[in-house]
């Protein structure tokens, strides 16, 4: 399922559209960049309430498929930016992880 069914599905909203065609094949949650980076796998939705630059470049560096920020949690400028030069895709919902890992594990 790509991250623009995901986001339809899901009725997140888009901060950074990045690769909306880029396929999810499972889901990671977590707020501890150096955890994530160390165990979320290609391809993975993250969520987090981490909007900023450093959980950017962790989500390239794990090569996720998109990052949701939770509890309507915010992107910052910085992050905002890098995002859009590094292609990432940026979501939103007002969800907590647990609720919406749950749903993303039912659809997928």
């Amino acid at each position: 399922m790509t991250v623009k069914e995901i986001c339809e599905k899901l009725n997140f909203k888009i901060l950074v559209e990045g690769d909306s065609d880029r396929e999810i094949t499972g889901g990671y949650c977590g707020d501890l960049l150096s955890w994530v980076m160390g165990r979320a796998q290609s391809g993975d939705c993250w969520f987090t309430v981490m909007g900023n630059i450093n959980a950017i470049a962790v989500a390239f560096l794990a090569d996720c498929a998109c990052i949701v920020l939770c509890e309507n949690s915010t992107l910052d400028k910085d992050a905002l930016e890098k995002a859009k030069l590094q292609d990432i895709c940026v979501l939103s919902s007002e969800e907590n992880a647990y609720t919406l890992a749950n749903k993303l594990g039912e659809i997928l």
